[in-house]
C-alpha cells in the first residue's frame, strides 16, 4: 500500500528535480559564478538544469540508486560509530591524519565500485582485470612491487629515525 509521498509522480519527477535544483542552486550561490546577489539568475539556471535532469532517464536512475546507497552507508557508519562509542566510552572522533586518509580512501573505493555496479560495467572491468590471459602475471608483479616498496619504506623510515 502506498501513500501520496510514494506516488510515481513524486518519486520519479518531483524529488529528483528538487534534489538537483537545490544542489545546483547551492553550488551557484557558494561559487558566485554569475556575481554576488544574483539569486534570480542562479535559481533560473538551477531550474533549467533540474528540468533537463528530470528529462534524462539514465542519470536520474543513477542518482536514485546513489541516494539509496548513501542512505544505507549513513546508517552503517552511524551503527559503527555508536558501537565504537559504547566500546571506548567516549566520543568517536577521527584524530589522526592517517585515519582520515584511510577513511577517505575507503569511501572513494566504495563509491567507485558502486558506480561500476550501477552503470553495469563492473563485469567487464572485473573480467578484464582478473580473468584475462595477462592478469595472473600482472597481479603477481603488482604484489611483488608493493612488498618491495613496503620493505623499502620500512627501511628508510627506520634509518631516518636513527
Amino acid at each position: 500500500m502506498t501513500n501520496i509521498l510514494q506516488s510515481e509522480v513524486l518519486t520519479q519527477f518531483v524529488y529528483p528535480f528538487l534534489l538537483i535544483f537545490f544542489i545546483v542552486f547551492a553550488v551557484l550561490e557558494k561559487t558566485k559564478i554569475f556575481g554576488d546577489g544574483k539569486k534570480q539568475i542562479n535559481a533560473f539556471v538551477a531550474f533549467v538544469i533540474g528540468l533537463i535532469f528530470v528529462g534524462a532517464i539514465f542519470p536520474k536512475l543513477l542518482v536514485n540508486n546513489l541516494i539509496l546507497f548513501l542512505s544505507v552507508s549513513i546508517v552503517i557508519v552511524f551503527v559503527i560509530l555508536l558501537i565504537w562509542g559504547f566500546i571506548t566510552g567516549g566520543d568517536a572522533k577521527f584524530e589522526g591524519k592517517a585515519i582520515k586518509i584511510i577513511a577517505a580512501f575507503v569511501v572513494i573505493i566504495a563509491l567507485v565500485i558502486f558506480i561500476f555496479l550501477t552503470t553495469g560495467i563492473w563485469d567487464s572491468v572485473f573480467n578484464t582485470l582478473f580473468q584475462s590471459d595477462w592478469s595472473n602475471s600482472f597481479w603477481t608483479n603488482v604484489v611483488f612491487v608493493v612488498i618491495i616498496a613496503a620493505a623499502m619504506a620500512a627501511v628508510l623510515a627506520s634509518a631516518k629515525s636513527k
